[in-house]
């Protein structure tokens, strides 16, 4: 079997396509390129539609490398990746909801994103009949089609409904669980409640208002979005960062992941009963959102980070506040380390619960905590090195358990990293006020770049196409929990019904980020 480079390099590069290179290549080498992530060679980072097009992202390993191949939609339609690679089919199903493109010969061929609600079929498609088929205008009501959950057929089974409604605030998802007694046997999920169409967008807006865009299409990553979309732009267009932004930039990007991690940790803990650690955790979540409100203006730094630079102000005086919340973090994480591991009631919940398989966690490239507690050793940050990471020292904590201590434990070992990171970015950064080089346009033709970004979930892929006039022709961005969201299914058989919070909250998967 050929390898990647034997495979690409038979195909000149696209032009303008920064920094990793893009191949238009044929059906059959579309299939080798399969062939090799049902092998396991090589790892999907995202795959995505365009008009007559289909664009594919892949990781190679030793050394980590980065390409992208693209296909000719040939009447519409182009060889299935999922078919024999598991991780491609909710993507190649968002292809055909969204430009109309069909995967052949595809295991599953039902909606995703698309629920029977929207006024035209593949909207981002080319709108020509029957594509641009509308359906009732806005308003009249109308019963959209059942979906058509797997069948679980076997004695004593039943099955139990959840959503897409929650208690609390919590966003919408449907969760079908097939049981016997408490034990689960299958689940299977339903998304695409959420959908805001940030993709249809996007296109035609100027770069302002898609970076706006972008730091919304999750809330809980909004500097990890940002970074990864300005970074794409930045790429594309050829615009050099200053230091002091990119200094700024990863301490936001490692502010997110602290009250991430603080946060979900307490959470984890409340869905085992346990919410004292919930109090605590909150406790020092809030004072961290309050930092970052009093160094960027914003408690989650949503919109701080811009094509070119930054869009606030970071001086001194912000950055001893940084300094004093990462001394308050330093003295409060030891005792709510030995409250998690001195409970044993809490371990009983969590050891040996919603237990990831290594080699799912491998397969479906599972990034952030969910797979490294898997044994899946990458991180953006060290092995597609992007500055200011590439001269920090830090280390990517793994476990092999792949249950939901494991991914607690490597929550816990991030928050240590990340405030050693913040003190070495402190420590090396100009405190030069706002620091941006304001895009322009500089080329006739459309310049296209891709970004892959360390989220606090894992890796945030971010493909642009930039027109000559610094509108965005088309953006792609995919969140971790494309790949995160089918494994859980996998991890909760075998649990109780009770258990699924638990294992459901230690994922921490993203509904608004997954449904675009």
């Amino acid at each position: 079997m050929p390898n990647l480079s034997e495979i690409l390099d038979a195909f000149p590069e696209i032009e303008n396509h920064r920094p990793w290179p893009r191949r238009l290549v044929d059906a059959a080498s579309w299939r080798a390129l399969t062939e090799l992530l049902a092998e396991g060679e090589i790892s999907l980072l995202g795959l995505w539609g365009d008009a007559g097009h289909v664009h594919m992202a892949v990781l190679a390993t030793e050394p980590w490398s980065i390409a992208v191949a693209s296909l000719a939609c040939a009447n519409g339609k182009f060889p299935s990746v999922g078919r024999h690679h598991a991780p491609a089919i909710r993507l190649e199903r968002t292809i055909h909801d969204l430009f109309g493109h069909e995967a052949s010969g595809a295991v599953d061929k039902r909606p995703w994103l698309d629920h029977g609600r929207w006024r035209l079929r593949a909207p981002l498609g080319q709108q020509t009949p029957p594509l641009g088929q509308q359906t009732p205008p806005l308003g009249e009501r109308t019963t959209p089609p059942a979906y058509d959950f797997v069948k679980n057929i076997g004695e004593g089974l039943h099955q139990i409904p959840v959503g897409p409604v929650h208690a609390g605030i919590i966003e919408p998802g449907h969760f079908r669980f097939t049981a016997n007694g408490e034990t689960i046997v299958r689940l299977e999920e339903r998304l695409g409640y959420v959908h805001k169409g940030v993709e249809g967008l996007m296109a035609g807006a100027p770069l302002a208002r898609a970076a706006r865009l972008a730091a919304r299409c999750s809330g809980d990553s909004t500097v990890a979005c940002s970074l990864a979309f300005s970074r794409a732009v930045e790429a594309a267009m050829g615009v050099e960062v200053l230091a002091g932004a990119v200094s700024v930039r990863a301490l936001m990007a490692e502010l997110e992941r602290l009250a991430n991690h603080i946060g979900d940790i307490g959470a984890i803990c409340n869905d085992a009963a346990f919410a004292l650690m919930l109090a605590y955790c909150s406790v020092l979540r809030e004072r961290i959102l309050r930092a970052c409100y009093t160094g960027f203006g914003h408690r989650l730094m949503m919109d701080a980070i811009v094509p070119g630079g930054l869009s606030v102000d970071f001086g001194e005086n912000e950055a001893e506040v940084i300094r004093q919340l990462v001394a308050t973090v330093r003295l409060a994480m030891p005792q709510l380390i030995e409250l998690y591991d001195d409970t044993a009631s809490l371990q009983d919940r969590t050891a040996g619960s919603g237990v990831l398989k290594r080699e799912l966690a491998r397969r479906f490239a599972c990034g952030g905590f969910v797979g490294r507690g898997s044994g899946r050793s990458f991180d953006a940050r060290r092995d597609v090195a992007y500055p200011p990471y590439d001269r920090l020292s830090f280390d990517v904590p793994v476990l092999q358990e792949g249950d939901v201590n494991a991914r607690v434990w490597i929550r816990i070992k991030e928050v240590e990293q990340s405030l050693g990171l913040i003190e070495q970015i402190l420590t090396s950064a100009p405190s030069a006020g706002r620091i941006n080089a304001e895009p322009r346009a500089t080329q006739a033709c459309a310049t296209e770049g891709l970004a892959l970004v360390e989220g606090f979930r894992g890796d945030i892929l971010a493909w642009v196409r930039v027109a000559p006039d610094a509108t965005i022709e088309r953006c792609h961005l995919r969140d971790p929990s494309w790949f995160q969201w089918p494994v859980l299914e996998a991890a909760i058989e075998g649990n109780i019904v009770a258990d699924f919070p638990l294992c459901n909250k230690s994922f921490n998967c993203s509904y608004s980020g997954h449904d675009l």
